[in-house]
C-alpha cells in the first residue's frame, strides 16, 4: 500500500499552483500511530516558513480535492487530526477529502476531562438510549409534516430540498448536519460577503440575511428547518439536548479557553436555544452557557430543557 508522501504531492501539484495559492494554506504533516496530524507549519524568526517546510509540507487541497482524497485512500492513516488554526477553508477541504476517502477528521482540541459521559456513566447511557428512541419515534410521527415541508421547498425554491454543513461534533469530530434548505442555492459562497459587517466576536447570523427564501423565513421562525437533525441523532452525531453544534466559521474564532466545549456531543436544543437564542450572539457568552450546561449536566436538566423548548419554538422567540 502506498503511503501518504507530502514530497510526492508537492512534486505532482506545485507546477499547477500559483505562488499566492501556495502561500495561502500551507500545512505540516506528522504521523502518529496511524494518525495524520495536520498542523500550521513552523515559522522562522523572520516570520516566514522554513525552507524545509516549504519543500516538504506545502499542501493545497483546494485546487483538486480528488488528488488529496486519492492519497488518503492509499495511505495507512486511520484518522486525521487537524489544527483549528488552519482556518475554515483548509478545514473544509480536508473534511471533504476525508469524507470521500472514508477517513474521519477530528479537530485538535484541549482536553476536557469534565465531560458528563466520563463521570456519569449509566445516567449518560440512559440519555443516549432516550435520544435514539425519541428521535426514531419523532421521525415517524412527524413524517407527514416533513413531507409537506419538503414539497413546499421543492415548489417554491429551485434547488435541493436538504442542506448539509460541516459542524463540530463529539471530541471535535466533523460531521454534516442536516437541515431543510432555507436559503438560495450556493448561499455558502456568499456567506463571508453577507457577514462582512458582523462583529468578529459574534455568531454569523443576521435577521436581514438576503439569502433566506420566503419559505425559509417561516421555517426558521418555528425551527422547522432543524427537524432533519433527528437523523443526526439516530446516527449518534448529535443528542436531542446538548451544546450548540458549531459551524466551522464560528469555531475557528473561539478563544483557546472556549475551545474546550467543542469536545462535547452537540444537541438539537440546549441552554442557548431556551434562553437567548438569536437575540444572544456573542461567542463568549454562548460558549459560557454551553460550558455551564456541561459542568452541571443532569438527566433531569435535559428533560427540563426539552419541556422549555416547545413553547419557545411555538412562539418563534429569538429565531431568524
Amino acid at each position: 500500500m502506498t503511503t501518504f508522501d507530502p514530497l510526492f504531492l508537492q512534486e505532482t501539484q506545485s507546477s499547477t499552483w500559483e505562488k499566492s495559492e501556495l502561500e495561502t494554506l500551507r500545512c505540516s504533516l506528522y504521523w502518529r500511530q496511524q494518525q495524520l496530524l495536520v498542523l500550521q507549519p513552523p515559522v522562522s524568526k523572520a516570520g516566514q516558513s522554513s525552507d524545509l517546510t516549504q519543500r516538504a509540507s506545502s499542501i493545497r487541497p483546494l485546487r483538486d480535492p480528488n488528488w488529496l482524497s486519492e492519497c488518503l485512500k492509499r495511505s495507512t492513516v486511520q484518522l486525521v487530526r487537524a489544527d483549528l488554526d488552519l482556518g475554515e477553508p483548509a478545514l473544509k477541504s480536508w473534511a471533504e477529502a476525508c469524507e470521500s476517502s472514508g477517513k474521519a477528521l477530528y479537530l485538535r482540541l484541549p482536553s476536557a476531562a469534565y465531560l458528563p459521559h466520563k463521570h456519569r456513566g449509566w445516567r449518560w447511557g440512559c440519555k443516549r438510549v432516550a435520544d435514539w428512541i425519541l428521535a426514531g419515534v419523532g421521525l415517524i410521527v412527524l413524517s407527514p409534516i416533513l413531507l409537506v415541508i419538503a414539497l413546499a421547498i421543492a415548489l417554491t425554491s429551485p434547488g435541493s430540498i436538504f442542506f448539509s454543513q460541516w459542524r463540530v461534533g463529539k471530541r471535535g469530530k466533523l460531521f454534516r448536519v442536516l437541515k431543510f434548505r432555507t436559503m438560495t442555492m450556493n448561499a455558502d459562497q456568499q456567506h463571508h460577503r453577507v457577514m462582512a459587517d458582523q462583529s468578529i466576536h459574534c455568531l454569523h447570523k443576521r435577521e436581514d440575511d438576503p439569502r433566506i427564501t420566503a419559505i425559509g423565513k417561516w421555517l426558521r421562525r418555528y425551527s422547522l428547518d432543524e427537524l432533519p437533525q433527528l437523523i443526526n441523532v439516530l446516527r449518534g452525531e448529535m443528542s436531542l439536548v446538548g451544546p450548540r453544534p458549531w459551524a466551522l466559521y464560528d469555531a475557528v474564532r473561539l478563544s483557546a479557553d472556549m475551545q474546550l466545549r467543542l469536545n462535547a456531543l452537540p444537541g438539537m436544543t440546549g441552554a442557548w436555544q431556551v434562553s437567548g437564542r438569536s437575540t444572544q450572539l456573542d461567542l463568549e457568552t454562548v460558549s459560557q452557557q454551553d460550558l455551564d450546561y456541561l459542568h452541571n449536566w443532569s438527566f433531569r436538566g435535559d428533560v427540563q430543557i426539552l419541556l422549555r423548548t416547545l413553547p419557545k419554538v411555538l412562539s418563534g422567540f429569538g429565531a431568524f
